[in-house]
């Protein structure tokens, strides 16, 4: 407990100010915070050695990460999409090129995480570019679903939500969780309204990030159980990796995106 404390306190000193201040540091810190998060998942597969592929899944991170609208790099006519597509190929002609020692599985692990990770923190920085308020909200709204899930379930918790993935999650739990969130964003939009939405339309939008929170967390548990690791990384000791703390984070913020809340 003495170590997780003293972690926690060194992380918030560490990325307050970059939450606090914005702008271009925000997005340095996000790329940062992408790249560590996609070396844990190939780290997590066993592909670490594979030098060449893991820097094209890292390029292929910073290209769906990056805010180009037009051109991904001046004087290249390449649009993002495009630049996207080109990185996937080449991490399938290098299966190829290594006659399959590094497959087209891994080819595909290493494509989809890229896409996971950095979708996530490409709309991670964009919620920060819209207002500090956004990301206090989601991360409230996020903090209570996981301790409310965490308190009802040690307390009233019977019926298993996924014993296979996460054993210790449960029905009562996850409901619990969602009830606490919805109580949080309701006194949040009372306290600091958002200017546009209505107090029923936070609630459904609360609603919306406890329980895609909820199943990000049990994807990351998925990650980890099928490749046999207690956390997806050692960065922080005591709590893990950065997917295991913004696991649910990252999961939630293209759905906002979706309902147009973060755009």
């Amino acid at each position: 407990m003495k170590q997780r404390i003293i972690t926690a306190i060194i992380a918030l000193a560490i990325v307050l100010p970059f939450l606090i201040y914005g702008s271009w540091p925000f997005v340095l810190f996000g790329f940062l915070l992408a790249t560590i998060g996609l070396y844990e998942l190939i780290t997590m597969r066993k592909l670490g050695h594979f030098a060449i592929p893991g820097i094209l899944a890292v390029l292929l991170l910073w290209v769906i990460l990056s805010r180009f609208k037009d051109d991904l790099l001046p004087y290249v006519s390449l649009t993002k999409l495009e630049g996207i597509g080109l990185l996937i190929l080449l991490l399938l002609a290098f299966a190829v090129f290594s006659k399959n020692k590094f497959t087209f599985d891994d080819a595909g692990f290493m494509a989809i995480s890229a896409f996971y990770v950095g979708l996530g923190f490409f709309y991670l920085i964009e919620a920060r570019m819209l207002g500090l308020d956004y990301l206090l909200f989601i991360f409230f709204v996020i903090w209570a679903t996981d301790s409310g899930a965490y308190f009802v379930g040690r307390s009233i918790g019977k019926r298993k939500l996924w014993p296979v993935i996460s054993p210790n999650k449960t029905i009562e739990g996850a409901v619990g969780g969602i009830v606490i969130a919805i109580v949080v964003a309701i006194v949040f939009q009372l306290i600091s309204p958002f200017e546009g939405y209505s107090l029923i339309q936070m609630i459904f939008i609360a609603l919306l990030i406890s329980v895609a929170g909820q199943i990000g967390d049990l994807v990351e548990s998925a990650f980890k159980r099928h490749y046999g690791v207690k956390d997806s990384g050692k960065i922080m000791p005591g709590h893990g990796g950065v997917l295991d703390r913004l696991d649910s984070m990252i999961f939630v913020l293209p759905f906002l995106h979706i309902i147009q809340f973060i755009h």
